[in-house]
């Protein structure tokens, strides 16, 4: 066997595990999502399993329970993906121009991404707790104020998700933006101060086009991971009130597993792939344009 061949062998073999698990938890779950969103099949009676062709989807396209849950993940990803950039971006900014402690702050600020879902959502349910919770307890002692229903006021609830959700992964986000501010050279801040440029020039005309890729896919990321919202709104409210806050992706857990409908289901998830994908490529493509402009 020949060096080169050797070399690719050993490739291969590096990459098997990483293609296994490829195959078995992506490729794999895709292919029986697929075959199983042309079906009827329901757990609780075999004898009704038969294929369908597109009769979920049409009964989707009719479904205003799957509209109302899309309306409240639409809601969820406006909300949540200008939120987090802006508050990356400024935890960015100014985490990069400290002189001390930095490491310090930024290990903070990136603590609570550390936390599960499951942790986040409990401490966050204790703050908005509307007898004993902190939030509350300052509204009542300090501003001498009402106590806020916070999730279960319907104008608030989702907000009230977003808050948490902000504060669980705005710290990994800010993190990439600053890794990505440290590698400007600093001798362009340098000329252009010499030509008398203020802050916000500098900001506007170096620091933001240059961080304009890195943006991109933290929009990108983050539209994606919003598109997913389950755990912060089903741990919080459990999709209420009046499933103000049930997501997509809960729809299809409760209609899988709560009312044993599996290819309905399949067939809710391939739609929202889709959207998502959608959302996705527009991105990819403003990514691309964003990265041959600065360029």
């Amino acid at each position: 066997m020949t060096y080169k061949k050797q070399k690719a062998l050993v490739g291969y073999l590096f990459m098997a595990p990483y293609g296994i698990a490829f195959l078995c938890f992506l490729v794999l779950p895709l292919v029986v999502a697929g075959a199983l969103s042309v079906m009827q099949f329901d757990l609780t009676s075999k004898e009704t399993t038969h294929f369908v062709g597109t009769q979920n989807f049409v009964e989707v396209y009719k479904d205003t329970y799957f509209w109302q849950a899309l309306l409240a993940t639409s809601r969820y990803v406006i909300w949540m993906v200008p939120a987090l950039v802006i508050t990356s971006l400024g935890i960015a900014l100014g985490l990069n121009a400290m002189s001390r402690g930095r490491n310090m702050v930024r290990a903070l600020i990136f603590l609570p991404g550390m936390f599960t879902i499951a942790v986040t959502a409990i401490i966050w349910q204790w703050f908005y707790n509307l007898e004993f919770g902190f939030f509350n307890y300052v509204i009542k002692t300090f501003l001498h104020g009402q106590p806020v229903p916070w999730l279960s006021e319907k104008s608030l609830a989702m907000p009230s998700i977003v808050v948490m959700a902000l504060w669980w992964s705005a710290g990994g986000a800010s993190i990439i933006i600053l890794t990505s501010l440290q590698q400007i050279p600093k001798m362009y801040f340098e000329a252009a101060s010499l030509d008398g440029a203020n802050i916000w020039q500098l900001f506007k005309n170096i620091t933001f086009p240059l961080l304009k890729p890195v943006l991109f896919f933290v929009i990108l990321t983050s539209t994606i991971g919003a598109f997913q919202m389950f755990p912060q709104a089903s741990l919080l409210t459990n999709g209420g009130p009046e499933l103000s806050t049930r997501g997509v992706v809960q729809y299809i857990y409760e209609t899988a597993f709560n009312n044993y409908r599996l290819g309905y289901a399949a067939s809710i998830s391939w739609i929202l792939a889709a959207i998502t994908m959608l959302f996705g490529m527009f991105q990819f493509l403003m990514i691309r344009k964003g990265v041959r402009n600065v360029s």
